[in-house]
């Protein structure tokens, strides 16, 4: 199965390296680790670090600067993600077997179900280059916000409105949507963590190039 892009170029001159836009941001570049929901790394991610385009880094420093008043940092699992790292994501889901990281990251799904219920595209917004996943943490502990689930644990519970978490675990969530929203962001319906900027400047295009410092 091949996907359909309308547009794919591998110019990277509109993007930028997010550390250098916003320095205060953790970093946790999951898909460069093993720590993701194949267990491996992902094709296309050279370096961990966070690449967004220059209106979304912009963005984002904003949101940064709001939620440090408020006492949150920033921690960014993922920005800009090639089309060939999303098509890691869809031969695996078509031809790999492998399933050693469900207990982690889908225990109650099948395999198949990530993409027909949504949770992983055969196209995504990521491949636009702004979008961003991301969480709080709290700057007097040093650790993340309850959420109520994990960063890409698929299913339900990672809905935004899910209200079978506690009342503070859905506090959280409304605190970094509602930072993220003021600032130009919009989410969508199955991770709390996912934000595209809604004025976004590629909306009809799909990078090729590697997650590295050195294409910028």
């Amino acid at each position: 199965m091949k996907a359909e892009y309308k547009s794919e170029t591998t110019d990277s001159s509109g993007f930028v390296l997010l550390a250098d836009f916003v320095p205060q941001i953790i970093q946790e570049i999951r898909y460069y680790s093993t720590y993701n929901f194949i267990g491996d790394r992902i094709d296309g991610y050279e370096e961990p670090c966070a690449l967004l385009t220059k209106e979304a880094a912009r963005a984002l420093r904003s949101v940064a600067s709001e939620a440090m008043v408020q006492g949150y940092r920033l921690k960014v699992f993922d920005a800009y993600r090639p089309v060939s790292a999303v098509k890691h994501f869809v031969l695996w889901g078509i031809e790999d077997q492998d399933i050693r990281m469900k207990p982690y990251f889908y225990p109650d799904l099948e395999k198949q179900e990530l993409f027909i219920k949504g949770y992983i595209a055969k196209q995504s917004s990521h491949s636009r280059g702004s979008t961003v996943d991301l969480t709080l943490l709290d700057m007097k502990s040093g650790k993340e916000l309850d959420m109520g689930s994990p960063f890409d644990l698929f299913g339900p519970i990672s809905h935004p409105d899910y209200k079978g978490i506690t009342d503070e675990q859905y506090e959280n969530r409304m605190i970094l949507q509602n930072v993220m929203i003021r600032n130009g962001f919009k989410t969508i319906d199955c991770e709390w963590w996912h934000f595209t900027l809604d004025d976004e400047p590629y909306p009809d295009t799909y990078f090729e190039f590697p997650v590295s410092s050195a294409i910028l």
